[in-house]
């Protein structure tokens, strides 16, 4: 075992440093487990030049029990130490996945675009179930109301009213943009809830531009379906509100921010009812979604969000 790491685990002070270098305890190794220490000690006597043993083997032998104690203690707690903190990090990011979705929901919501070239509001109405299932329909402008766009499981649909045409979109189409937003059909797919698509740890807890604030940062899992480097998520300590997602890439650098604001009571609780996207490289553009109305855990059945109902709007 390295001098360096005992040194860590021990306080590394520049005393025990000292000792560390100029004594000799023969070898250690251990075992570890997330439930287990194990140490083993193996004695190697110290000699003298002249074949004698040497009047340092007994201070190094129980300086070595004392360091084997010391380990025994430490470096338990030490690998427990996150535990508390992951637990709690997993049911806030819990609560965040459910703050406008719950097991359903129903929400009349504005989409503002703006970017260099246009700028455009939709009126919608859209359903969810679970994050498996939903369902957007333009309501204004007029000259688009009735137009849909469903997600059911990994697959997009498009029902175009006026030309009575439904379309599947295809691989090539994913990356585009969805009603013309910031955001691609792509994320609509790859919608995720993020206590399960991620490992979060609490990075930060304090307060930080006046406002007492919890910072997490998350690291895809192995198997998640996601795109993203990292994501770093900041709440409000007393309600557990967003007030921030920034998107990292796969190369770690900044591709977009999520910025929540505008608290309202929606679905019977205090809630931000704007949410703006704003991509790194543009950082003129945006777009804003601001929930009118939302209701939570709402009675719906899987056929509503089936092709062939489509067309019944």
């Amino acid at each position: 075992m390295p001098h360096s790491y005992l040194s860590s685990r021990l306080g590394a002070c520049p005393g025990m440093k000292s000792l560390l270098r100029k004594i000799h305890f023969g070898h250690i190794w251990c075992k570890v487990s997330l439930n287990r220490t194990t140490i083993h000690l193996k004695f190697t006597p110290n000699l003298s030049q002249n074949g004698s043993p040497s009047l340092r083997l007994q201070f190094s032998d129980r300086l070595l029990t004392l360091l084997a104690t010391a380990i025994l203690f430490v470096l338990p707690f030490s690998l427990n130490a996150d535990e508390p903190s992951d637990k709690r990090a997993s049911e806030i990011l819990r609560s965040i996945d459910d703050l406008w979705r719950g097991k359903s929901s129903h929400a009349i919501t504005t989409m503002r675009v703006k970017t260099r070239h246009y700028t455009r509001t939709m009126k919608m109405e859209g359903w969810s179930k679970g994050k498996e299932k939903t369902l957007f329909r333009v309501l204004e402008p007029l000259k688009e109301r009735g137009t849909i766009t469903l997600k059911s499981g990994v697959n997009i649909y498009t029902y175009l009213p006026k030309t009575d045409r439904k379309i599947r979109l295809t691989s090539g189409m994913m990356m585009g943009r969805w009603m013309g937003s910031h955001l691609t059909n792509d994320d609509l797919v790859k919608e995720s809830r993020l206590e399960d698509d991620y490992d979060a740890k609490i990075t930060f807890e304090g307060v930080r531009d006046g406002k007492n604030i919890i910072e997490f940062t998350l690291i895809p899992k192995v198997d998640a379906a996601v795109v993203w480097g990292k994501l770093i998520l900041v709440v409000l300590t007393d309600s557990l509100t967003p007030l921030s997602e920034v998107f990292y890439d796969e190369d770690m650098k900044v591709a977009r921010t999520f910025s929540f604001t505008g608290m309202k009571l929606l679905g019977g609780r205090q809630r931000p009812s704007i949410m703006r996207v704003v991509p790194a490289d543009k950082p003129e553009e945006f777009t804003e979604f601001v929930y009118e109305s939302l209701e939570l855990d709402i009675e719906i059945s899987d056929q509503f969000f089936s092709i062939s109902n489509l067309k019944r709007w």
